[in-house]
């Protein structure tokens, strides 16, 4: 398996044709891969907004103050409220914000991102991932596409690429049934490819000024398995997160 950046992207601004410039950098291949990171597929799409395009809410204030007395610095009530609005479920109020987006996702802060956002304050998540990673798709030669994002996860330090959409590729691969290597049969084995794709791309597209914001992987195969589209899990299995609703932090 390969993967490499592609070329010479430039800043994206609302309404450019991310498929064409993609296509017209790369000689892309029918079966690759393409993970395009979901800050440049946000860009063109017109998800920039200012804080002052949100106005806060009582919750929104009441959020706000009690970050900023557990911080210890002033908390923008703004952005708090630009949160709840992307949000279905705020999951944890404290010692930040563990929301669920309108698609399934669910991260700090509903995605939302402060950094390399030129011409505004704030950078929301694609409305519907998925519906994008379908348009590029269109527009491409490869057949696959995923639209990816950097955030933590539980257990686990620092932040790592994970699929937020994707299309031309079912979400996770399905082992079960099949044997190990002493003939046992696997029971529980399903893989989540395109959170690992997402991930192995971001190891290239890097992070910060220098990031690289599309990479192609090429060579891979999805192999003779049965695929499934379950990638956000559902609430009533997720018991982490039934849990977490019933948790309150005490500093």
């Amino acid at each position: 398996m390969e993967l490499f950046a592609v070329p010479d992207l430039p800043e994206i601004r609302e309404g450019d044709d991310l498929a064409a410039m993609i296509d017209e950098r790369v000689d892309l291949r029918e079966d690759d891969v393409v993970v395009v990171a979901s800050t440049i597929v946000s860009k063109a799409e017109g998800r920039t907004y200012d804080l002052a395009a949100f106005q806060p809410s009582p919750r929104a204030n009441e959020i706000a103050d009690r970050l900023s007395d557990i911080a210890g610095e002033e908390k923008d009530p703004r952005f708090a409220q630009a949160v709840l609005e992307e949000s279905t479920e705020l999951i944890m109020e404290a010692p930040f914000l563990l929301t669920a987006t309108r698609f399934g996702h669910v991260g700090v802060n509903a995605g939302i991102d402060r950094s390399n956002v030129p011409g505004g304050d704030l950078l929301l998540l694609p409305e519907r991932p998925s519906e994008s990673a379908a348009r590029i798709r269109e527009g491409v030669a490869a057949d696959h596409v995923i639209v990816s994002d950097t955030c933590g996860r539980p257990f686990r330090h620092g932040q790592r690429g994970v699929a937020i959409g994707w299309a031309g590729l079912p979400a996770s691969r399905d082992w079960r049934g099949e044997r190990d290597r002493d003939g046992r049969e696997l029971g529980v084995t399903v893989q989540n490819v395109i959170d690992e794709l997402a991930s192995a791309a971001n190891l290239v597209a890097g992070e910060g000024a220098g990031g690289t914001p599309v990479v192609v992987v090429r060579d891979w195969a999805f192999g003779d398995h049965d695929g499934s589209d379950e990638h956000f899990r559902e609430v009533e299995g997720d018991f982490v997160r039934q849990a977490l609703r019933d948790w309150n932090y005490e500093a």
